[in-house]
Order: C-alpha cells, then sequence, then structure tokens
C-alpha cells in the first residue's frame, strides 16, 4: 500500500485512487434509471392503478376495465411514444390479470385488450406526431426570434444622455414579432429614435417595419436635419408599399440640451413625464399623414421643438397598447396606468405598465404593442447638431413673428405652465414631383387625454 508522509515524518496510508467508469460501465443503468424517471407517465399510471383498484373492491365484473384505455390516451398529451407504450402495456397488463380473475367472458376480455392495444397504438403515434410539431415550432420560434434580433435590434440601458426602457409583445406569441417597429441609434447630430406601426400582420408587416428601420438606421446618419430624415423614409415607402399600406410614426431628436424635435406621421401621441410630476400627451399643432401616404395628404411633416430636461420622461408607445380591450371592451387607460407608476426609474414604469396591460386584456394581446420609454439623465452634455456645429441656429420660440393662431406661448395641464415650441421648416418630402414646403410656425398642444 502507497503510504505518504507530512511535514512532522508521520506516515499515512494512501487509499487507492479509483478511476471513473465510463462508457457501458455502471453510470450508463443510473443515466437510464434517471432519464425513465423524468419522463415517467405518473399521472397515467395513477390513473390506470385507480380504476384498477376501483374495479377489484368493487367487484361488478369486467365493468371498469374499459376505462383503463383511459391511461394511454392521456400519456399521449404529456409523454412521448415510450411512456404512452409503457402505459399502454401496464393497462394490458392489468386488464388481463383481472379479466382472468374474474373468470369473464373470453370474448369480452379480448374485446377489452383489443381496444387497449388499439388505443395505445393511436396515442403512441399521435404522441410522435406532437413531438414532431413541438420540435418544427421550436425551429420557427428560434428563427423568429433571430428575425427579431436582426430588426428590432436590443437597445442599452443608456444611450448618451438617456436611459431607456422597452417593452415589445407580438400578437403572434409564438412568432415573437410583428408589425410595430423602434429603433435608437447615436448619431453625429445627435441621439435618435423612432416608434412606429406597420399596417397589417405577420410577414409582410415584417418585411415592411424592415425597410423603415434600415432607411432610418442609414438616414439618422446621413441627414443633419430630422424633416429630411423623415423624407428619406417617405420616398423608400413610395417606391416599395402597396397602394393600401402606410406605416404611422414618430421620429424624434435630440440635438442640443433642453429640447426635442419631433416629427409625428399620424402616430398616437407620445406620453410626456415631467420631473416635476404628472403625465401630459403631446399633440401634434399640425397632425400629418402616415408615412407613404404623404404625397396624398395636403399638410407636409411638421417639426415639433419640445422642452425636455434633466430627469424628464418620454413614452412613445403603438396602437396596440391604447386599442387593447378587456372583457367588458374597455380601451386601456395608458395615461392614468402610467401616473400611478411614476418615479425616476424608466425600467419599472414600464414593467409595471406592460404587466397592467397584459392582465387588461386577459393575457392574450390582439395586437402588437410596444412601448419605449426615454429619460433624460442629469449628467454629460448630448453631441451637439450638425447645424451648431455649421454656427446655424434653429428658430427659437417666438421671438420674431410669435406663435401661430390659437396658439400662446404656454398652454396648461392643470398642474402648471408647459412651454411648447413647434415649427414646421422647408423639406422635400414625398414623390410628388419634388415640391418643397415654406416654412411655417405653428403651436403644439398639450391635453391630459390618453393620445388619441
Amino acid at each position: 500500500m502507497r503510504q505518504a508522509r507530512d511535514h512532522g515524518g508521520n506516515h499515512w496510508p494512501l487509499r487507492p485512487l479509483r478511476k471513473p467508469v465510463t462508457g457501458f460501465g455502471a453510470p450508463v443503468p443510473r443515466r437510464a434509471a434517471a432519464q425513465l424517471a423524468a419522463g415517467m407517465p405518473v399521472v397515467p399510471v395513477l390513473i390506470v392503478s385507480g380504476i384498477a383498484l376501483v374495479d377489484v373492491f368493487a367487484g361488478s365484473g369486467m365493468f371498469w376495465l374499459p376505462l383503463l384505455a383511459a391511461g394511454p390516451a392521456l400519456a399521449a398529451s404529456t409523454n412521448g411514444p415510450r411512456g404512452v407504450l409503457f402505459v399502454g402495456l401496464l393497462a394490458a397488463v392489468l386488464g388481463a390479470t383481472l379479466g382472468v380473475s374474474e373468470a369473464g367472458p373470453g370474448h369480452e376480455l379480448a374485446a377489452v385488450l383489443a381496444a387497449l392495444l388499439a388505443v395505445t397504438l393511436a396515442s403512441a403515434l399521435a404522441s410522435a406526431l406532437r413531438g414532431r410539431r413541438e420540435r418544427v415550432l421550436a425551429a420557427v420560434r428560434s428563427v423568429a426570434e433571430a428575425a427579431q434580433h436582426a430588426v428590432l435590434k436590443p437597445i442599452p440601458e443608456t444611450v448618451g444622455p438617456f436611459r431607456v426602457a422597452v417593452r415589445y409583445s407580438a400578437a403572434a406569441a409564438e412568432a415573437r414579432i410583428g408589425g410595430d417597429l423602434y429603433a435608437l441609434v447615436q448619431t453625429p447630430h445627435g441621439v435618435r429614435l423612432i416608434v412606429g406601426d406597420v399596417r397589417g400582420k405577420g410577414l409582410p408587416a415584417v418585411e415592411i417595419a424592415a425597410l423603415v428601420l434600415g432607411v432610418f438606421r442609414e438616414a439618422a446618419y446621413d441627414e443633419p436635419d430630422l424633416l429630411a430624415v423623415v423624407g428619406r423614409i417617405e420616398r423608400s415607402l413610395a417606391r416599395n408599399l402597396g397602394p393600401d399600406d402606410f406605416v404611422t410614426a414618430v421620429v424624434v431628436g435630440h440635438p442640443r440640451a433642453g429640447e426635442l424635435e419631433m416629427v409625428n406621421c399620424g402616430h398616437a401621441s407620445p406620453l410626456l413625464i415631467p420631473a416635476s410630476g404628472g403625465v401630459v400627451a403631446v399633440e401634434a399643432g399640425r397632425p400629418a399623414p402616415p408615412l407613404g401616404l404623404l404625397a396624398l395628404g395636403g399638410e407636409p411633416p411638421c417639426l415639433e421643438i419640445l422642452p425636455f430636461s434633466d430627469g424628464d420622461q418620454l413614452l412613445l408607445y403603438t396602437d396596440g397598447v391604447i386599442e387593447a380591450r378587456d372583457r367588458a371592451r374597455e380601451f386601456y387607460p395608458l395615461a392614468e396606468r402610467v401616473a400611478r407608476h411614476v418615479s425616476g426609474e424608466p425600467e419599472h414604469i414600464l414593467s409595471a405598465v406592460h404587466d397592467e396591460l397584459l392582465a387588461h386584456v386577459g393575457g392574450r394581446l390582439h395586437d402588437d404593442a410596444a412601448l419605449l420609454l426615454l429619460q433624460m439623465q442629469a449628467v454629460g452634455e448630448p453631441v451637439s447638431s450638425a447645424s451648431e456645429a455649421q454656427g446655424t441656429t434653429v428658430p427659437e420660440p417666438a421671438s420674431e413673428a410669435g406663435p401661430g393662431p390659437g396658439c400662446g406661448p404656454e398652454e396648461y395641464d392643470g398642474r402648471g405652465p408647459v412651454t411648447v415650441v413647434s415649427c414646421s421648416r422647408s423639406a422635400t418630402v414625398g414623390s410628388d414631383g419634388g415640391r418643397r414646403w415654406s416654412a411655417q410656425r405653428t403651436g403644439a398642444v398639450f391635453s391630459s387625454g390618453p393620445g388619441r
């Protein structure tokens, strides 16, 4: 026997080392037993055993034996073919044993055993088909997840001076992707983002969403003006969309500290959550048609300038949120529910709102729903816009021409004044011969409604 000596000179016997047994050794039966126990159809076995016990104690002949077929039938919905065959074999053995002990007619026992055999084989086939469908569905879902990450790229929790939280739920829960779209990119012209909703559902909507996001990501880097970004998207959609297709969207930019630029093309009004408290809807002073229909509308897109300082939050969402209904056909009151959960943590707000939305509809959405919450941090400075770098300026609030008719510099929502400035600058948008609209100053209005 080998010995070891410690630092004090003492000798200690060493136990012989045992090599791990691999291959066809001892661990194989244990592993097989563990796999069998993991896939054991416990409930079907209990049902078959219970029926056999009832037959024994009731003493009513072969009255209960045909019910043994319920065991393999149930196993088909919870287990694989091996589990079904195991339950069927158990039911056949118990049925034959009880039938012989009760000395029933031979043809009745044969009929019972034949029925058990037929149900077992049919259940095993159904179980195999179910397993195949589950594997196909798992493969489809993995492809859908890959497509979602390619189209709707994950957004970091912090982008530039903003903290960001996102929630997305597709109406087709198995596919995990739909026609709603969002993107947030940091560009030389500041942080820019888009939230939109494609008309329709399914793969055609996903294709349009991918087109919009691809054009947006390129234009957001190339174009110093936010209206030019919208123009690039509109021209691309005009070439590729069908006559009945369109996309509602809100495009937002942060060119300088203290304000946001916003272009709303037929989309739901974002919700502003000021640091001072409250929730108000940012309604466009001059609504514009959805993307893809700008050439048919009479009004061009309008560039809204929204004050946005440290601690302010902006919630952008799609129609699937505010149009979600409960069993009483009541719409989901987004602004009211957001007001309940206002805090300094965007992730906490969206988690609470998303959970309440699912509870409102009973756990299943009937339309795609996207939520994106933007919060201005109190640290760092945003990237300067290209217009500032060139020494040009953006029109300031009503310094020369004053506000538009019917719009003062301040609007009230019952909690104090909120200053909003909105202006539309010259931009070529659409495919109607390169029409150019002249500059015009308009007013944006805050309301306390749900933004519709």
